[in-house]
């Protein structure tokens, strides 16, 4: 998969977009700070905390390591809870804008795109570079940014009003597990780190989440065009939806490099719906719903 050479000052897309999740980084930075304190505090009273430990053991060799090995576990603490906290920052802000770039350089011709689906549209990053391309191109098309959240989606319309692409952009409130759109609506689906939320009610882990996430890529591909793309960026899954992808008899999977994003692994998966869908002898119809 291509990269896209586009970039954007950090600042630029945090004062239009904000932040999602912004307790977790505030977590995230607090506990840093908190083990941070406490690594210098085991620094500046080694001798004290070391007489300390001796009250429980007998060996001055054994108190003088406890003392040691535990400044350093609170300072290694730290020094990953900050490199959390920065990777969380990044994720958010300027690695979901380059990689709405990337899914929107994965469609070859934009200017046929009538109608394109942003699936869990959120603060509306990628439904906004989408529109953006259909803008560029001179397209007559409109990109719908479908969310869970009535909220989020009113907010998603001010950023699309503040990045000019107001007029190619309409937000509703839905449910991603059953789409409220008819069969090969859209001529392009795309869907950046939401798909791995469905189903967490369950626990990420378990198989009724998992069944979660697959009806959602079932749905993703039954709104599809015969010949339409599906472009998804998400966490954690991806294998199991590449694999679901081919039960699906999809076309030209591609699955980009691992990409880490919020401290896990991440990649893009791109592919195309078949113009026409045939099992054995004979025209047999696909129920892409799962």
């Amino acid at each position: 998969m291509g990269k896209s050479n586009s970039s954007r000052d950090w600042t630029q897309i945090y004062a239009i977009y904000g932040m999602d999740q912004w307790q977790t980084l505030v977590f995230l930075l607090f506990h840093a700070v908190f083990f941070a304190l406490l690594s210098l505090l085991f620094l500046s009273y080694f001798e004290s905390i070391f007489h300390f430990f001796q009250t429980f053991l007998s060996s001055p060799g054994a108190a003088r390591f406890a003392a040691g090995f535990s400044g350093c576990v609170t300072a290694i603490s730290a020094v990953c809870l900050f490199f959390a906290a920065a990777n969380f920052f990044y994720s958010a802000g300027p690695l979901h804008y380059d990689m709405a770039q990337r899914m929107v350089g994965s469609v070859n011709d934009w200017s046929t795109v009538k109608l394109a689906l942003d699936i869990g549209c959120r603060r509306g990053i990628l439904l906004n570079a989408v529109a953006t391309q259909l803008k560029k191109t001179g397209s007559s098309g409109r990109v719908v940014g479908l969310d869970p959240s009535k909220r989020t989606t009113l907010s998603t319309l001010r950023t699309a009003n503040m990045e000019g692409v107001g007029e190619y952009v309409t937000c509703r409130e839905g449910d991603v597990r059953s789409l409220p759109f008819g069969d090969n609506y859209f001529d392009v689906v795309v869907s950046a780190v939401f798909v791995h939320t469905v189903g967490k009610e369950y626990g990420h882990r378990t198989v009724e989440a998992a069944a979660e996430r697959v009806r959602v890529l079932g749905e993703m591909v039954r709104v599809l065009k015969p010949g339409g793309v599906g472009v998804l960026w998400d966490l954690l899954h991806v294998p199991e939806y590449v694999r679901r992808l081919q039960e699906l008899k999809m076309e030209d999977i591609r699955v980009s490099e691992r990409v880490t994003a919020f401290m896990v692994s991440s990649h893009m998966v791109s592919f195309r719906k078949p113009s026409q869908h045939v099992l054995g002898p004979g025209e047999v119809r696909l129920d892409w719903r799962c």
